[in-house]
């Protein structure tokens, strides 16, 4: 685990790294249960978040995450920067850089932004979303969640279910939850999937997808994304897609049902079901903390051990 600088995507990395990470993370949330949430693993790190787009809940995380282990933050947001008056993406961070900062979390809508950032840049950088491209400390925490109840992923069938197309979630959960030995399906509409998601069996066909699933992961319709005309009419996606409590019994007895947020209740998800006894909607949330403290730790005291 050493060897990482940045946190890109989950190319090149091994299970047993992985593995790592996600424990470190149970050792994260117990240091969050105490009274002093509060520990001096960065004390003397500054750490960027960088986000060329709207966040509430990886930005918070992240931003939080890095105080809790008493790293200073500095937080970047597009309104009132110089990108209005025609500053480039990558001025911006060498800008920052000049400020001699140790990691930098970047959200960009362009995908392979991280990628670039990284040739750029001297300190670790971690993707928190590019474009449809990637979202890996999502796939994590999502990991880190199912773990939580499953204990194992090894030979457990998770169904990814809504717009894959348009989801670096998606993507990022293809690559990684099969790494921990799960057997990942894909489903949506025709014009809602990818020709090709590594990792991952794609199918038009929902009840396939769910028949005998541990976990069912809905994701968020993104329509701003859809000027294509890929998206079925709103109705019709809510009678042949909507995940509701009927749909749910498809999967296995108690199979855990996840959102990686924002939702839209009672558009992909029957809204009831956001509180029910499947969900785990509220545990992937509190777990976002925990997984970015360690990916921090990771990345910067495990590459400096």
């Amino acid at each position: 685990m050493a060897a990482l600088k940045h946190l890109l995507d989950f190319e090149g990395w091994r299970r047993s790294e992985v593995e790592s990470l996600l424990e470190t993370a149970r050792l994260m949330e117990e240091v969050l249960e105490r009274p002093m949430k509060k520990v001096p693993a960065l004390k003397g790190f500054t750490i960027a978040t960088v986000f060329f787009e709207p966040s509430t809940r990886t930005k918070t995380s992240f931003e939080l995450a890095a105080k809790r282990m008493s790293a200073d933050v500095v937080s970047f947001a597009v309104s009132g920067s110089s990108l209005s008056k025609g500053e480039s993406y990558k001025d911006t961070l060498l800008t920052l850089q000049a400020m001699v900062l140790d990691a930098y979390v970047i959200r960009s809508p362009v995908a392979g932004m991280a990628h670039q950032a990284a040739g750029w840049l001297r300190g670790s950088v971690i993707n928190a979303g590019d474009g449809r491209r990637a979202h890996p400390t999502q796939a994590l925490l999502d990991a880190y969640t199912l773990l939580d109840e499953l204990s194992q992923l090894e030979g457990k069938k998770i169904a990814i279910v809504g717009d894959i197309a348009h989801s670096r979630v998606a993507r990022s959960n293809a690559e990684l939850l099969p790494l921990l030995g799960a057997d990942v399906w894909a489903a949506g509409p025709v014009g809602l999937l990818p020709e090709v998601l590594k990792g991952a069996r794609l199918t038009s066909n929902l009840a396939e997808a769910l028949s005998d699933a541990d976990a069912v992961m809905v994701l968020r319709l993104q329509k701003e994304r859809m000027q294509d005309g890929s998206l079925p009419s709103i109705r019709e996606y809510i009678s042949e897609y909507q995940i509701t409590a009927e749909r749910m019994n498809l999967a296995r007895p108690g199979a855990l049902l996840l959102h990686p947020g924002p939702m839209n209740r009672d558009l992909e998800l029957a809204g009831t079901l956001a509180e029910g006894s499947h969900s785990r909607v509220e545990r992937q949330v509190r777990a976002g903390e925990a997984v970015r403290m360690a990916v921090l730790y990771h990345l910067l005291v495990g590459r400096a051990a």
